[in-house]
């Protein structure tokens, strides 16, 4: 790890032009959320729950497009998975659920905007893009042709979180829709992503042979390596195999490493929103029986008097 910072410089291992952005996100949560809380109709107090929430899924953005973790998936692949769980399955939720639902209630006003999300906020398409988007990432000709080309690169990440936030909102709706999915329903949309994304995983787990030149042809990972390093900086190729490379692991065994991590993080953060849509059910299942127990009672005691 001392030759991996020694490498490359303060600025390109923090990102701190992303650490700005997202600080700039979280001021303006909180002016919206606090001096101009009284422009959005049925404005509440937002509780620090949400807040906390909100603000985990900014970190898990920064970790995820940003941070030693991006540069070390430029080296390792099992690293490149890891950042994408996090910023795809983590982060989405908790930007979402730290939001409060009367910030969504005013585009709602908006005729274009209600228009827009009657095609894309159906359940389905929210399902299926993100899911094509993450296998079509992981086919081999294109996963090498995006992470030697920053411009195109950025602009797939940026459109595989907004299809990736889509998927989330039907999990953690934010307020009442025509597409609103009942909890059974959820639980199976969450079982219908783990079957999409699985093949994918799959392909990457199980291949008898490295898939990507990124991670194999010195030429190829020198051209991606080289958005990490500073403008004329010297390719460290030294990192890229033999003896001070940077991982112990194969390219094969580094591949089939990062394809487990996306599953097993994948298995593990759909099984607790699966738990948690299934709490809520059960939590509304009591609350409805002990509503209907209290209007029998209240039915039947004036004739037992």
């Amino acid at each position: 790890m001392e030759q991996f910072f020694s490498t490359f410089s303060a600025w390109t291992i923090w990102t701190p032009e992303l650490i700005v952005v997202l600080m700039f996100l979280s001021a303006l949560y909180f002016i919206i959320i606090g001096p101009l809380r009284h422009k959005f109709p049925d404005a509440e107090r937002v509780s620090t729950r949400r807040k906390v929430y909100f603000h985990l899924g900014l970190i898990a953005v920064y970790f995820g497009f940003g941070g030693p973790l991006y540069v070390l998936g430029h080296l390792m692949l099992s690293m490149h998975m890891l950042s994408m769980a996090i910023v795809y399955l983590i982060a989405p939720p908790l930007l979402l659920l730290g939001i409060p639902s009367w910030f969504f209630k005013i585009f709602t006003k908006f005729k274009v905007i209600r228009g827009i999300f009657l095609v894309v906020g159906y359940p389905i398409l929210g399902l299926v893009l993100f899911n094509a988007m993450f296998s079509f990432y992981h086919m081999p000709n294109t996963f090498d042709t995006l992470l030697t080309n920053e411009g195109w690169h950025n602009l797939y990440q940026l459109g595989m979180l907004f299809a990736a936030i889509l998927m989330w909102w039907h999990l953690t709706p934010r307020l009442e829709t025509r597409y609103e999915l009942s909890e059974l329903k959820k639980i199976g949309y969450m079982f219908a992503n783990g079957v999409l994304i699985t093949p994918a995983c799959a392909l990457i787990i199980f291949a008898g042979s490295p898939l990507y030149a990124t991670y194999t042809d010195p030429s190829t990972w020198a051209v991606a390596i080289s958005y990490c390093l500073p403008a004329g900086a010297d390719i460290p190729f030294e990192m890229f195999s033999g003896e001070q490379a940077l991982t112990p692991l194969s390219p094969l065994h580094d591949q089939q490493l990062g394809g487990a991590l996306m599953k097993v993080i994948q298995e593990l953060v759909y099984g607790v929103a699966i738990g948690y849509v299934f709490k809520a059910w059960m939590n509304r299942d009591k609350s409805s029986r002990t509503e209907v127990e209290f209007k029998s009672y209240e039915m039947v005691q004036p004739n037992s008097q």
